[in-house]
């Protein structure tokens, strides 16, 4: 199965990627990796903004860093110029919670991400990680997440 023919079992419809709104890039292609600037956790509905164990319950936080993972993945499609099935492995993620001084399960927050790249790129989509509780995120967005990929 292709990983187009994924995304759209998983009824995922990838939205434009976000255009950089300060003085960096989306993407950075060198050799054969590519490094995705962080992606937020936004959508066509606004997002999900706030702080994960305040205001932001856990389960929501997963929905978050899937999200994320979404804008990684339309961002990824956009340096490969279109072909995801030059995709040849995700390698890391580097994921940052805006979390309440009693909120510790961050990890488990950003499998939202994790998994969904596991559901989309299969084997290729397993990956090293940074998980990171933060007290601010750009905007007031609940969770951040940024990768490295290789590609061909």
């Amino acid at each position: 199965m292709t990983v187009e023919a994924r995304i759209a079992e998983l009824g995922i419809t990838l939205p434009e990627p976000a255009k950089p709104v300060a003085s960096y890039v989306s993407f950075v292609r060198s050799g054969n990796q590519i490094t995705i600037s962080g992606q937020l956790s936004n959508d066509a509905n606004g997002g999900i903004k706030g702080t994960v164990g305040v205001d932001v319950t856990p389960e929501q936080a997963v929905v978050a860093a899937r999200l994320c993972g979404i804008n990684l993945i339309a961002q990824i499609k956009a340096a490969v110029d279109g072909d995801l099935e030059r995709v040849v492995r995700i390698v890391k993620l580097g994921a940052f919670v805006q979390a309440g001084p009693e909120f510790e399960a961050i990890p488990a927050v950003i499998n939202g991400c994790s998994d969904l790249m596991v559901q989309v790129f299969g084997e290729a989509g397993k990956h090293a990680r940074s998980a990171v509780g933060v007290y601010k995120l750009p905007l007031g967005f609940a969770v951040e997440i940024d990768a490295i990929v290789e590609i061909r």
